[in-house]
């Protein structure tokens, strides 16, 4: 069984919220982060949209791969519409996280982190006791490839949850695959290259729950940071709003669409596409009014891989950026550090100074 990591037990952000308290503890204040941009939402850019059944049908293929290629050249985000992932089944995920989450403490504490493993009820990337915290919990699984799956935690989890989080993971672990091999074709890379890291990869989901804050603008719901994987599909599961992502040095808020997958370009991907591609530092944020849920689905490459840049975009004119390094070394240094940026990222970086 492969273990990534571990993060130190905190408490439970939904219980606390649940006291009412006025005076946040002092380890969620974080007058360090950004205020988010407060102009008007019109005035605002917004993330690009990408339409994968044009991507798919030969007429639109080419201007659509085109313009996937830009969003992720230039923003590292965008929305996906026609995805092709059932309404039903998705549906039936976010009702089935709902309930998770609505569970009373005593059976949560069946499915909470112990200190070996950064699996289950909980926080990651904490790594002291001092360290501010995020106001925020999260139900982490490793879902793919099926025998890194912890029995400690699907064994409890209920019947309808298991088939219903079994058919998404296969879902959209085949969507992702898919728009991999779009990248692939966009970055003008041998289409062989990502399907040797990606078939049979990794794929774990993040459930996460911001509860209301009465000082919400004095806490952050998740740090700022870049993804690890290669790709992330992110689901918007109720109506409030809080994903910001980094653009020119602002805070720019994301809108999501109804019916559709916000995908972003994680470390992985940037380390592959030697730094065509970049992950983009993102963040969420916590409101006084109502609680927020969201599915990240993280899609790594297989755990025997080595990820660097792809051979085929290296030349002596355009030199590798990053080191290589294997994937399970480099999860297992990732889940050692707290969430900063893209400090992780910039530690894969060769200098050629």
């Amino acid at each position: 069984m492969v273990t990534l990591g571990s993060s130190i037990l905190v408490p439970s952000v939904q219980e606390l919220a649940k006291e009412h308290t006025i005076n946040v503890p002092p380890q969620y204040l974080r007058p360090d982060q950004d205020p988010p941009v407060m102009e008007a939402p019109s005035l605002l850019p917004s993330i690009p949209i990408i339409d994968m059944e044009r991507l798919v049908l030969q007429e639109s293929s080419a201007a659509e791969l085109e313009r996937l290629h830009c969003a992720c050249k230039e923003w590292g985000f965008f929305q996906l519409v026609n995805h092709g992932v059932s309404s039903s089944l998705v549906e039936g995920m976010k009702s089935e996280m709902q309930d998770l989450f609505k569970l009373p403490l005593e059976e949560k504490k069946r499915f909470w982190q112990n200190t070996e493993d950064v699996e289950g009820f909980g926080q990651a990337f904490v790594v002291s006791k001092e360290q501010k915290l995020d106001w925020g919990d999260m139900f982490f699984l490793t879902t793919l490839p099926h025998h890194t799956r912890k029995h400690r935690l699907f064994d409890h989890l209920t019947p309808s949850f298991r088939v219903t989080m079994e058919t998404y993971s296969l879902e959209v672990n085949k969507l992702a695959m898919s728009i991999l091999e779009f990248m692939t074709r966009a970055l003008g890379m041998k289409v062989e290259e990502i399907r040797e890291l990606f078939d049979e990869g990794t794929q774990s989901l993040r459930m996460n729950y911001y509860p209301p804050c009465p000082q919400a603008k004095s806490v952050i719901g998740l740090s700022p940071h870049s993804d690890s994987a290669g790709l992330t599909i992110l689901l918007q599961v109720n109506e409030m709003e809080g994903l910001q992502i980094r653009k020119e040095g602002l805070w720019i808020p994301v809108k999501p669409l109804p019916n559709a997958f916000i995908i972003n370009i994680g470390d992985i991907m940037e380390i592959i596409s030697n730094g065509v591609y970049p992950s983009i530092e993102h963040r969420a944020t916590a409101n006084s009014v109502q609680e927020r849920l969201s599915i990240a689905a993280f899609h790594s490459p297989r755990l025997t891989a080595e990820i660097g840049p792809a051979p085929s975009l290296i030349s002596p004119e355009n030199p590798a950026l990053f080191r290589r390094v294997g994937l399970e070394k480099y999860l297992q240094d990732l889940f050692a550090r707290k969430l900063q940026g893209k400090a992780y990222l910039d530690s894969m970086r060769i200098n050629h100074e």
